[in-house]
């Protein structure tokens, strides 16, 4: 009886390991008070690496513009996709985010051995998946994958910005500065804006 459960547990430490495509997975705009939340995941090809690849957040928007489409280019398959704004509202921000990246990973033109996901939480895959925390500066496919969600998502925010001028949403890209809190005081929300989230409802009292 013990035997089989050495070998169960051993079986599973290989199976955990096993060599095979490696996917990072990473989101951006978990923290905005309009948007979707956007996540990618990428398998980056070791045979053609990409230099300057780092958390997002430390790079400037030109060098994310220039490693977003490298990493398009280069890599052996990504995958972008959102949770809507909707999904924000009715499920919350944390399980809108895991779904996005369930998103991600189901969109990969190949399927990895293993998923890599920047934090501490897992979203639900049939795949083999570890969280790590700031993974985004310590594995170079997660920091692939938050360069491509900030990007996207940032786009998104010019976008927007050309539909709604009045709100600044090309500088603070959603998030909930005091510019952004004095537009929705003045204008109120626009379909874009998460209601769940607390100063968004208070304009909508």
């Amino acid at each position: 009886m013990r035997s089989k459960k050495f070998l169960r547990a051993e079986q599973v430490a290989l199976i955990w390991d096993a060599p095979g495509l490696i996917a990072g997975v990473d989101e951006a705009g978990r923290g905005p008070l309009a948007g979707p939340v956007v996540a990618a995941a990428v398998i980056l090809d070791d045979l053609n690496p990409i230099a300057g690849l780092a958390d997002s957040k430390k790079l400037t928007a030109l060098k994310r513009e220039r490693l977003y489409d490298e990493i398009r280019a280069k890599a052996l398959c990504c995958s972008i996709a959102e949770a809507t704004v909707e999904e924000i509202d009715e499920l919350n921000i944390l399980q809108a985010t895991m779904l996005a990246m369930r998103r991600a990973v189901e969109g990969l033109r190949l399927k990895p051995t293993k998923v890599l996901v920047d934090g501490n939480r897992l979203p639900v895959l049939d795949v083999l998946a570890e969280a790590i925390v700031k993974g985004d500066s310590k594995v170079q496919a997660i920091s692939a994958a938050s360069i491509l969600a900030k990007v996207h998502r940032d786009r998104w925010c010019q976008e927007l910005h050309v539909q709604y001028p009045q709100y600044g949403f090309d500088g603070h890209k959603g998030y909930g500065t005091a510019a952004h809190l004095k537009a929705l005081k003045e204008h109120g929300a626009t379909p874009w804006h998460r209601k769940s989230f607390s100063p968004v409802a208070e304009v909508l009292k």
